[in-house]
């Protein structure tokens, strides 16, 4: 069985340990115990971090797309070898079954992989002029970028957040959930074991408003990368804007799903109940808000409900287990909350709302019905184990209830109507769209969303151009 590695942060590749620094102490959430002290940097580590930033992308920005290249697929061999051992790491620090954290592992080998491969990709072009004269568009990296990533993916989050940078040719300051910080760290150890300069990535942790405030007010922050909530993600944009940093943003969502009479009910159902539960629904593309057209309403209610009953809880080291505890303390807290508004108003509960045990943040996988519009939780998201479902009378009124809320990551549909799905792929307003499927990621496709969601788009191309910026060249 793994265990649990001392915490640190590192800087110019060095394991930065606690000595005098506060500490945060990071709990696993099946049974609340401390799993260690994590130390959080003070200004002098922020501002030692910036600096050996500043000297790695003047280092990285020079390198070839070879040595780029072999980085990143050394970094995934080496994600490959110590598969078991990142995941069991994560599942303690987050919470999560062991083989969806495996999953994980393996989404950030994809990913580096196909980085790998764009780092021959970036491509700029010749303009037409006349003899005598050239111009050209050329794609450079944008600087020294700021990651944060939040708890939730505690590998995959800290892969994005360091993959494209590198790719592109940036140094990073990777600054990553101190809920979940040995995950993250794991992850640039092993680009640093394969041979990443140690001035080019940095993980620094600590109280988030001091280590994002005094990193946005550097002038040596030329991009800003964030996932987490909007909330939080207009605060660090308007910090951002003081010194132009450009962004990429990847916030809250609160994901509908519309099920239409001719869909295949069975498959929406064992795919969307899967897909709800998966991390105890701390995803932010979860299927959330279940839009069922009135006459397969009361089907895939008690369906549902069904599916939910026949989780199985319990600690996500345990190979039964399908569903973990949720990651923290708040998180039980703000389900009672939200469920208990929405009942109160009006809402049946068909199973679950309730904590179970009396250790760790367990919690009851939990469907919700007949919602009333004025229940907190038909607007805000509420990142965990509960599904709303509700009737609606055609395609219109489905499509006008998806759209309603300012957020826009994530949508799903099921039907089989040709022409349906074609007008839903144009009318939803999602930055992925998922139809008769909830699998819409893959390392080489674009990852973000629209309106209140964000801006932006990491994976794919894009992900690597979002760290780059373009520059014209004029010769006569």
């Amino acid at each position: 069985m793994t265990a649990y590695p001392s915490l640190h942060m590192i800087i110019n590749g060095e394991k930065v340990a606690g000595g005098s620094r506060r500490t945060h102490t990071v709990v696993n959430p099946a049974t609340g115990e401390s799993l260690g002290e994590l130390p959080l940097a003070d200004a002098a580590d922020l501002d030692r971090a910036l600096e050996v930033a500043a000297e790695g992308f003047a280092i990285w920005r020079k390198s070839t797309p070879q040595e780029r290249a072999a980085v990143l697929q050394g970094a995934a061999r080496l994600m490959v070898e110590r598969a078991d051992d990142l995941a069991r790491i994560a599942t303690m620090e987050e919470g999560k079954p062991f083989a969806e954290a495996r999953i994980e592992v393996m989404m950030n080998v994809g990913l580096f992989n196909f980085y790998a491969g764009e780092c021959f990709r970036l491509y700029g072009r010749e303009l037409v002029r006349p003899e005598g004269m050239r111009s050209t568009v050329r794609w450079e990296p944008v600087g020294p970028v700021a990651a944060f990533a939040p708890w939730n993916f505690p590998l995959g989050n800290p892969g994005r957040k360091l993959g494209a940078p590198i790719a592109a040719g940036c140094s990073v300051i990777l600054k990553s959930a101190e809920e979940t910080p040995a995950s993250a760290l794991g992850v640039l150890q092993c680009l640093l074991d394969a041979g990443l300069p140690p001035q080019v990535a940095q993980a620094v942790f600590g109280v988030p408003d001091e280590v994002s405030r005094h990193l946005l007010a550097s002038p040596i922050i030329r991009k800003l990368s964030f996932t987490g909530s909007t909330v939080v993600g207009k605060h660090l944009a308007k910090l951002a804007a003081d010194n132009m940093i450009r962004t990429t943003m990847e916030l809250g969502g609160h994901g509908p799903v519309l099920v239409f009479s001719d869909a295949d009910v069975d498959k929406a159902l064992a795919t969307s109940v899967g897909g709800k539960y998966r991390n105890c629904g701390q995803v932010c593309v979860s299927p959330t808000r279940f839009i069922v057209e009135e006459s397969v309403f009361e089907r895939f209610r008690d369906g549902f409900i069904e599916g939910a009953k026949a989780q199985v809880v319990g600690n996500g080291l345990d190979p039964a287990t399908t569903m973990g505890p949720m990651a923290n303390a708040r998180r039980p807290e703000a389900m009672d909350r939200l469920i208990g508004d929405a009942v109160a108003k009006g809402a049946k509960l068909g199973t679950g709302g309730e904590r179970i045990g009396n250790q760790g943040f367990f919690y009851a996988p939990s469907v919700l019905s007949e919602v009333p519009l004025d229940a907190a939780i038909m607007h805000e998201e509420p990142f965990g184990p509960v599904a709303i479902i509700n009737p609606y009378k055609g395609e219109e009124a489905m499509i006008a209830e998806a759209n309603r809320l300012p957020y826009g990551l994530a949508a799903y549909a099921w039907t089989s109507d040709v022409q349906r799905q074609r007008r839903l792929a144009a009318q939803l307003e999602a930055g992925m769209v998922g139809i008769n499927s909830h699998m819409i990621g893959g390392a080489d496709a674009p990852f973000g969303g629209v309106k209140w969601s964000g801006h932006g788009s990491e994976d794919g191309p894009e992900g690597v151009k979002a760290c780059m910026v373009l520059k014209a060249v004029h010769e006569g």
